[in-house]
């Protein structure tokens, strides 16, 4: 994988956790609705190395239809916050490495 590979990699994690917060604070929104079907997160590969986030909704009403259980949208906060701020890093390092390069091949 190439350096801007790494650094479109770690874009499109980014925006999949994007994705992921998003229907995450639907869900929250929807906390004290009893007919509301909870918005779940699948990722998947794509061919250049990056991930895709698809959203789907719960076939029936939260568990055991009481609505949103806040508990486990707390954790996928938690977790979406977590994996984000780590792509962000892997970005980060990509660009500096390319300024790095860019740096070298100047001098």
């Amino acid at each position: 994988m190439s350096l801007s590979g790494v650094t479109n990699s770690a874009l499109s994690g980014m925006q999949a956790q994007v994705t992921r917060l998003s229907a995450t604070a639907n869900n929250i929104a929807n906390v004290d609705s009893s007919n509301y079907s909870r918005l779940s997160t699948q990722f998947s590969t794509t061919p250049d190395g990056g991930v895709r986030a698809d959203l789907s909704q719960s076939q029936q009403p939260g568990a055991d239809g009481e609505g949103v259980d806040i508990g486990q949208e707390m954790l996928e906060l938690t977790e979406a916050s977590l994996f984000f701020k780590a792509n962000a890093a892997v970005f980060e390092t990509g660009a500096d490495l390319w300024q790095l390069l860019a740096t070298i091949k100047r001098d």
